[in-house]
């Protein structure tokens, strides 16, 4: 079976809900002083961060991921999860004088957030190098630390490994410069619309200009489905039907999962495509980013139901 090395942060996502609204709390004119205390009775802590999540995606659809990051002391929860769902640990470093990557997310009734983010071992993702992987024949650096993502981007073209660029909400951290040296190295690119336009923004490239540089670049939509251009056409992907709407968060790293699938399999784009939003949608039907399940057999039978089409 051919093996995806997935380089990118693991994380604790700690998500409280305040029974009321922020805005009651907060006083405008006093935010020069602000000193508040939110009482949190509803608390989950959720394993996350994008190597994690493609890593256990892909799992869920046969393939065989090599998760590739830096975590903390703290890790042996995560570490027996991982464990637990026969996911490889052999490129997870674990650094004993910091912290796993975490975020602590509370959220209002009005559904406003507030989020600190604590990036921990993920600072640290460049004392991994794609040079020491077992044998992968596909990669994606997915957000991680800056170091760490220019190094493996790098490490990948010394390689003679394709992968994927996603630079998801790493983007920020690179300019337009950067960016295209990125672009160059990889072999496919892979943003959701927002963080497209701000490539196009920093680049000033269009998608037909950027395309060039590439196999394929997949642009997600939504629920709108999402669209793949390469050399000589561009491909709509629909959107597959969540049967409900819980969670959005992880909904990117499950469809990075699917292309990674159809990647390793050989897999034409209107197949991988579709495989890709499926995952998406069975992903949003279930809070957090690792608790949904499912056989292949049944993801297969669903494929055929919301595309009429067999792989």
């Amino acid at each position: 079976m051919d093996k995806a090395l997935i380089c990118g942060s693991f994380a604790f996502d700690n998500i409280m809900v305040f029974n009321d609204q922020f805005k009651n709390h907060i006083l405008p004119d006093k935010v020069h002083i602000l000193n508040v205390s939110f009482l949190v009775p509803e608390l989950r802590r959720e394993f996350g961060g994008c190597a994690g999540n493609i890593a256990y995606n892909l799992k869920l659809l046969g393939g065989d991921p090599l998760p590739m990051g830096t975590v903390g002391a703290d890790f042996d929860p995560y570490s027996q999860w991982m464990d637990d769902q026969n996911i490889s640990r052999e490129h997870v470093t674990v650094l004993n004088e910091t912290f796993t990557a975490q975020a602590f997310i509370t959220t209002d009734m009005d559904d406003n957030q507030i989020t600190a983010f604590h990036p921990g071992a993920m600072n640290y993702s460049h004392h991994n190098s794609v040079l020491d992987a077992n044998d992968p024949t596909v990669g994606i650096v997915a957000p991680d630390g800056r170091d760490g993502m220019v190094q493996h981007a790098s490490e990948f073209v010394h390689a003679g490994i394709p992968f994927i660029f996603d630079p998801g909400q790493g983007l920020p951290m690179f300019n337009g410069e950067e960016l295209m040296d990125f672009i160059d190295k990889a072999t496919w690119l892979t943003v959701n619309d927002y963080e497209w336009q701000l490539i196009s923004d920093r680049t000033g490239k269009n998608k037909e200009e950027i395309a060039t540089y590439l196999d394929a670049l997949i642009i997600t939509k939504g629920p709108e489905g999402s669209l793949i251009y390469t050399d000589d056409e561009v491909i709509h992907v629909p959107a597959a039907e969540p049967k409900e709407l819980k969670d959005p968060t992880g909904c990117g790293d499950a469809y990075r999962a699917g292309l990674l699938y159809g990647l390793t399999n050989d897999l034409d784009w209107e197949t991988t495509g579709r495989i890709a939003s499926l995952m998406g949608a069975i992903k949003i039907e279930h809070q957090g980013t690792q608790n949904h399940y499912f056989e292949i057999e049944d993801f297969k039978k669903r494929f055929e139901e919301s595309f009429d089409m067999s792989f």
